[in-house]
């Protein structure tokens, strides 16, 4: 997952993150309804009486990550993807907040502390250091509002995946990709009939063709169905460790892409990467 943020820096310059979003989950949820149907049969599409839930769940983690991770990550600029990156790393964090909400899930103080520290780590990366950054017209502040709601968004699907035991990695997948993908339609559909968005151009489809490719695949079909299965069979506190692989990934591509990382950057990605280590042993502790 952490590859995916520096290689859509160059795409978003040239196609909006809204039509990007159709063409990539789009043929994910061609790609998967295939294998479901040859794997699982016809009745498997079936939502039984989970339609609402697939819906909700599918727009939150296909239309609402992908749109707000994205949009936030091109108000960002340069630094859009280690900012984008560093968030999707205190994922395991909110969960702690969906679980609280959604479930009544008690969190403890060890696990409070732990989300200070992370925020203060995304904090450095945000601002470099200058909290007078976010407020300096480069719309910084939007950007990190935008991308922190799209990784809550991400966390909800996660969290509701566990309602669906019963089912299928595959089915599973495929169901809310494809709710997923049937809202992102009807919301590009009214946005460029209302003039807000543009049908992107041959040259516009060309153009970011090559991270389609990896974006549709390592990070489509294989990451989404890699993510659902990991979560169901190590569960979500092992899960949770690799989240921090997001964050590294991303600052390595980035330098490799030129990119002069600041040490206040690099300072704010290890206390937030040493925050959910010491959340996630914490939570070990209590196991035992």
């Amino acid at each position: 997952m952490g590859g995916m943020f520096p290689i859509m820096g160059p795409a978003l310059k040239i196609m909006d993150p809204f039509n990007f979003t159709l063409f990539r989950y789009g043929i994910v949820a061609i790609i998967f309804a295939i294998i479901l149907f040859f794997k699982e049969g016809a009745r498997a599409f079936l939502p039984e009486k989970h339609f609402f839930k697939l819906w909700f769940l599918g727009t939150s983690a296909f239309a609402g990550f992908s749109f707000l991770v994205f949009l936030g990550q091109k108000l960002a600029g340069t630094s859009g993807a280690l900012i984008a990156s560093v968030m999707m790393a205190v994922q395991p964090l909110l969960g702690v907040i969906v679980g609280w909400v959604y479930r009544g899930t008690k969190t403890g103080k060890f696990v409070l502390v732990s989300m200070l520290v992370a925020a203060l780590g995304v904090f450095l990366v945000v601002t470099k250091g200058d909290p007078a950054y976010l407020l300096s017209g480069q719309n910084t502040l939007l950007a990190t509002i935008l991308i922190l709601l799209g990784a809550l968004c991400w966390v909800i699907y996660t969290t509701g995946g566990a309602d669906f035991k019963e089912w299928s990695i595959l089915r599973y997948s495929t169901l809310t990709t494809i709710y997923g993908v049937a809202s992102v339609i009807i919301i590009l559909t009214l946005a460029t009939s209302m003039g807000w968005l543009q049908l992107p151009t041959v040259n516009q489809i060309q153009g970011v063709s090559l991270a389609l490719v990896y974006m549709i695949t390592l990070a489509g079909v294989i990451a989404v169905f890699a993510w659902n299965l990991g979560n169901r069979l190590i569960g979500a506190l092992n899960g949770i460790l690799f989240m921090n692989l997001v964050p590294v990934t991303a600052f390595v591509i980035t330098i490799l892409r030129g990119y002069q990382i600041t040490g206040y950057e690099v300072v704010g990605c290890l206390l937030t990467i040493s925050a959910l280590v010491a959340n996630n042993l914490y939570n070990r502790y209590k196991l035992k």
